[in-house]
């Protein structure tokens, strides 16, 4: 599927990419969402993977949590779910993790053309540490990962990537987004930022803003940052 639109010119040339981790770098999405499938199968409760995959991409791990213990009518302590759910992601990932097809080229480019990158995840620094060790793209981001944690702000708000473009002394108008979910395009959207939609599953809601191109692809990513 082709970008709905070029990358807006209303603001500046591209002087750094901030990319979501997890969905935009590496492949973790479906692993993440069969490790909350697991963990909540140890409490006797059946969840769907194709429905968590389209109702919990994104957000606050608590809040994903605590929304699926409430839409199963059970209650479970967050403090005794989160480390189980975290040892679960772990275990699959150690055993499946690979980077988003195409995205070691992508950083390789962008280093050649002399335009930073740097990671904004809702996730914690130690989560991002451990699986971009895990497809050898740590190197690219070393001492440039930025977590909601160090906000305390989730995506949506934009406080964490415009933490990231503070930390990387670039401008918000230099700064190109890029994330697979609704919410972390909505941080785009909110930190007036120009922002990539990376949209792999076609049933995955549409967003529609100046600011954002959709790509599917991290080819479609490319040729928007280098048309």
């Amino acid at each position: 599927m082709p970008s709905q639109q070029a990358i807006s010119t209303q603001c500046g040339p591209i002087e750094c990419v901030i990319f979501d981790c997890d969905g935009t770098l590496v492949d973790s999405e479906v692993l993440t969402q069969q490790a909350l499938v697991n963990v909540f199968a140890k409490y006797d409760v059946e969840l769907s993977l194709e429905d968590c995959m389209n109702r919990f991409q994104g957000g606050k791990m608590t809040d994903i949590l605590r929304k699926t213990c409430s839409q199963s009518g059970v209650s479970i302590r967050i403090d005794e779910l989160e480390p189980q759910f975290r040892d679960e992601c772990t275990r699959l990932f150690e055993k499946h993790l690979d980077p988003i097809p195409g995205v070691p080229q992508l950083l390789d480019k962008l280093k050649n053309a002399g335009i930073e990158v740097c990671v904004a995840s809702n996730g914690p620094t130690s989560k991002m540490e451990h699986t971009l060790k895990l497809t050898g793209l740590y190197d690219h981001f070393h001492g440039k990962l930025f977590s909601a944690f160090d906000t305390n702000a989730w995506k949506p708000a934009p406080d964490l990537l415009l933490f990231s473009a503070l930390n990387m002394a670039v401008p918000v108008r230099n700064c190109l987004f890029i994330d697979d979910t609704v919410l972390g395009v909505e941080s785009g959207i909110n930190a007036n930022m120009n922002t990539i939609y990376f949209r792999t599953m076609p049933g995955k809601a549409e967003v529609h803003h100046p600011l954002v191109t959709t790509c599917s692809s991290m080819e479609e990513v490319e040729a928007a940052i280098f048309p």
